[in-house]
């Protein structure tokens, strides 16, 4: 009977985000039906969907790919510079204090004032918006990945260089597998940033994307619009959140037994 109340609570925290979610909708419409708000200050639930349902879907799956693209493209280059700078510096303790102030240095700048200095430097192609999403995305890679490995057991450490293991094993073999739970709770973190760096620099130079759709339809005064255009980017950023922490729990579930303990 306790096992089957446990289960129970279980299901329902797991739900729960989902059911405050669904409450919101309903109070969000009675407030703006009981003091009328108007379109272009705060838009109803049903005109924001009816704003989503009146652009073609052809449109959505053009600008969702444009801003999916750069989010994704800009997330994996930023894990494959991110992992093996994190190894270096754990390699080395002279590289480490010298790259990890320029490292806060960078995450200190606000990238919003960086992205129109790129695009004028490098053009409106996709390769400014992939350094901008690099650049929301890099640091917290990095620093997870570093701590994960110098929270290695110092055992561990020990006993390999009694057996006298090459230094790419210590990290290939220990350090890295250690890592693993902290640079995929990076991961999650990169993932949602990764949507934001493409947004913004899609405000300062795109002709595609969610970013560009919401300023458009912002100058123009179609709230709704871009209230579903925002709504959207929101449920993108979920989902692909979600895709990360399905991706650690079915090819590395013993990182989550690691992470809860």
């Amino acid at each position: 009977m306790r096992g089957q109340n446990n289960s129970f609570k279980q299901r329902l925290q797991s739900y729960l985000p989902a059911i405050s979610l669904l409450l919101i909708i309903p109070i969000w419409q009675l407030v703006c039906s009981l003091f009328e708000f108007p379109p272009y200050i705060l838009p109803s639930p049903t005109m924001i969907f009816d704003a989503f349902v009146q652009v073609e879907s052809a449109r959505w799956v053009m600008h969702l790919w444009a801003t999916l693209r750069v989010a994704l493209f800009g997330f994996i280059l930023s894990l494959c510079i991110s992992i093996p700078l994190a190894m270096m510096m754990v390699s080395s303790k002279y590289l480490s204090k010298t790259l990890y102030p320029l490292l806060v240095v960078i995450q200190s700048t606000p990238v919003v004032a960086i992205a129109p200095l790129l695009i004028t430097m490098f053009g409106s192609g996709e390769g400014p918006r992939l350094a901008i999403t690099c650049l929301i995305t890099f640091f917290p890679l990095v620093v997870s990945a570093t701590t994960g490995m110098l929270s290695t057991p110092p055992e561990l450490i020990d006993l390999s260089r009694s057996l006298r293991a090459a230094r790419y094993k210590e990290i290939f073999y220990i350090r890295l597998p250690y890592a693993l739970p902290h640079i995929f709770s990076g991961m999650k973190v990169a993932i949602t940033l990764a949507i934001i760096g493409a947004v913004v620099a899609e405000f300062v130079a795109a002709e595609q994307g969610l970013g560009y759709f919401i300023q458009f339809s912002t100058s123009f005064f179609k709230v709704p619009q871009a209230f579903a255009a925002l709504i959207f980017l929101a449920v993108v950023s979920l989902i692909l959140f979600k895709t990360v922490y399905w991706v650690q729990k079915y090819f590395f579930a013993w990182t989550l037994n690691k992470e809860k303990s």
